[in-house]
């Protein structure tokens, strides 16, 4: 299935009742940027990530009342959340180094999960098993046309509200989000890079070979990043648009982190990847930096044991940071 601007625009229409429209915060002043770096809130969707607009355009379109995926967390959490909504039953395997937190929370939101030994690779496995034996429909976490098309909706967002934006930086793991920003930015001069874990460095490994290469597992603070090889739904996408890999480590990962949220930005580790690749970059330009997720433990363990946790409600955020702008405009390919 080839994707164009037209599937992310029938995504964005789909999943418009069960996601927020996220806004455009000041970033940090720095040297390189002064103040012209800004940050797409995605921390502060519903579900705290993304992963709700792919999540819920890919099972919205497929109409299944069985679904089986595998995550590293937010993607099943936003699973949950929307299969909650609809009635679907639904099953999370998740790998060995997934956060309990985040198991936790999906528990919470009424799906089961189903813990594997090894990494990224033995929990796709598993996972295609499962659904082959329930009769599920298996929603991958970023290797599915639906799933790009969801995550794309970030990119019409983002350049309908900031059609100046010089460069975006957009944190990779699977590479649905970077293959969504690459089909946005498809007609748009606008640079897209993506920034990986130095730990995990799939993408530009498998973009320097001119193939997909696996890597062994890893242990990156950016748990949500952890994938050892390219989609092969965002593989092609990101091969023919990215303009440029960063990889950064762990500590420069934590030092994002950290500078975020003494902004008021509650973002997690993976979160701040994106941000920690334009602070490496240290260009003079108009860039935004997707901050991807904000599911941090401890915004995760009042989820999951507060009275609330099953509500529908918005993402919140103690965030005091300055809004700049949010969507209005009706977002175009």
């Amino acid at each position: 299935m080839a994707l164009g601007g037209a599937d992310l625009l029938a995504a964005a229409s789909r999943i418009a009742p069960y996601v927020v429209r996220t806004p455009l915060l000041r970033g940090p002043v720095t040297a390189a940027h002064g103040t012209a770096l800004l940050l797409k809130a995605e921390h502060l969707q519903l579900g705290g990530s993304f992963k709700m607009r792919g999540a819920a355009n890919a099972v919205l379109a497929l109409g299944a009342d069985r679904v089986v995926t595998g995550s590293s967390g937010n993607h099943g959490i936003a699973l949950a959340r929307i299969a909650r909504t609809l009635g679907i039953r639904l099953t999370v395997v998740l790998a060995a180094g997934a956060m309990p937190s985040k198991a936790a929370a999906i528990r919470a939101l009424g799906a089961e999960t189903v813990q594997v030994g090894g990494g990224v690779a033995e929990r796709e496995e598993r996972a295609r098993a499962l659904a082959a034996e329930q009769g599920a429909v298996l929603v991958p976490s970023s290797d599915h046309p639906l799933v790009v098309a969801g995550q794309g909706t970030v990119g019409l967002e983002l350049l309908a509200a900031a059609p100046d934006t010089e460069t975006v930086y957009v944190p990779t793991g699977g590479g649905g989000l970077l293959a969504g920003l690459c089909l946005a930015a498809a007609d748009h001069p606008v640079r897209v890079v993506g920034v990986e874990p130095a730990l995990t460095p799939r993408y530009a490994r498998s973009l320097a070979v001119g193939h997909p290469v696996r890597l062994p597992p890893c242990a990156t603070v950016a748990d949500g990043l952890r994938g050892q090889s390219p989609g092969t739904v965002p593989y092609p996408i990101i091969r023919d648009r990215v303009d440029e890999l960063i990889a950064v480590g762990d500590a420069e990962i934590l030092a994002a982190t950290a500078l975020l949220h003494r902004l008021g930005v509650d973002a997690e580790p993976s979160g701040a990847v994106a941000l920690a690749g334009a602070l490496r970059a240290g260009r003079g330009e108009r860039a935004v930096a997707i901050v991807s997720g904000g599911n941090t433990p401890a915004r995760l363990h009042t989820l999951h044991h507060s009275p609330t946790s099953t509500s529908t409600s918005t993402h919140t955020s103690t965030s005091t940071h300055t809004l700049i702008r949010t969507e209005t405009k009706e977002p175009t390919p």
